[in-house]
């Protein structure tokens, strides 16, 4: 079984969120079918993790130039960019692209794992990728313009993306993967909104404490939402919620610990005197 859950965060303008809606998942199947073969299958899961990591990167760079072609020949004034988040399930292989700074959270038996990486000026791999690539930062901010390192469009800033979809402010998503097991329940995808105010693992305990009051992820997402704008989060809020099981999380009871008590040779010299001192 195959499933694709994908989040996008809008700097600005409507037209390019719309295009990469339709234009992601095009791109997604015209690139398997040139590049997948039976060749490919045959040579076992490791290789065709391989494949997909290539297919997922090249949809993201052929969508930015296609999508940003489109919003600018539309109107120039709705000229803008996105951040994308991809998660691709297939059989119990999970694999997230990330261009941006959505993050998507595993939940792991209650415990927290980031599948992706805030993709911000200021963290020291992105500062060394943008200043070989020309650019700088200054103030946190790409180029002094912009607090994302990747993104898909923005070509109408000067000097922050080159035309295959590179350059300072990279449409390269970074990829992870994992193979699933039973103890992974659920997983969150969110745009930098939510983690404004939500910690990794404060949103993974918030959310499966709901699932386990109603095991609905769709009212999950409203309630995590709802708990960012309590919070005062000032971006978008946009969330998706997949589950991995249809039963909600379980109850986990952390075990009793053994405690062991030991006495020394003098304190049980001083017990023993103690004890004839009663007999006496």
């Amino acid at each position: 079984m195959v499933n694709l859950s994908r989040l996008y965060d809008l700097e600005a303008g409507l037209i390019l969120g719309q295009g990469a809606q339709w234009r992601m998942p095009t791109f997604a199947v015209i690139t398997s079918c040139k590049i997948l073969d039976l060749k490919t299958v045959k040579k076992g899961p490791a290789h065709f993790m391989g494949f997909l990591m290539d297919m997922v990167e090249i949809m993201l760079l052929t969508s930015c130039a296609a999508i940003c072609q489109d919003a600018c020949s539309a109107n120039s004034s709705l000229e803008s960019g996105t951040t994308a988040l991809a998660a691709l399930v297939i059989g119990r292989s999970l694999l997230v692209a990330n261009a941006g700074d959505c993050r998507a959270v595993l939940c792991c038996r209650g415990k927290a794992i980031e599948m992706s990486r805030d993709h911000k000026p200021s963290c020291s791999r992105e500062k060394m990728r943008i200043e070989a690539s020309g650019g700088y930062v200054y103030d946190g901010y790409l180029n002094g313009l912009l607090n994302v390192a990747r993104a898909i469009g923005d070509w109408h800033m000067e000097g922050v993306k080159a035309c295959d979809g590179l350059g300072p402010l990279s449409a390269e998503p970074e990829v992870m993967t994992r193979n699933l097991t039973e103890e992974d329940e659920f997983m969150i995808i969110g745009c930098d909104g939510i983690w404004d105010v939500f910690r990794s693992q404060n949103a993974v305990d918030f959310a499966r404490r709901r699932l386990q009051e109603h095991n609905d992820p769709v009212a999950c997402c409203k309630e995590l939402v709802d708990e960012a704008i309590k919070r005062k989060s000032g971006d978008n809020l946009s969330v998706v919620v997949v589950c991995f099981d249809s039963r909600p999380p379980p109850v986990l009871t952390a075990p009793r610990p053994r405690v062991q008590r030991s006495i020394s040779a003098e304190g049980l010299r001083e017990l023993q005197g103690f004890l004839d001192s009663l007999a006496d």
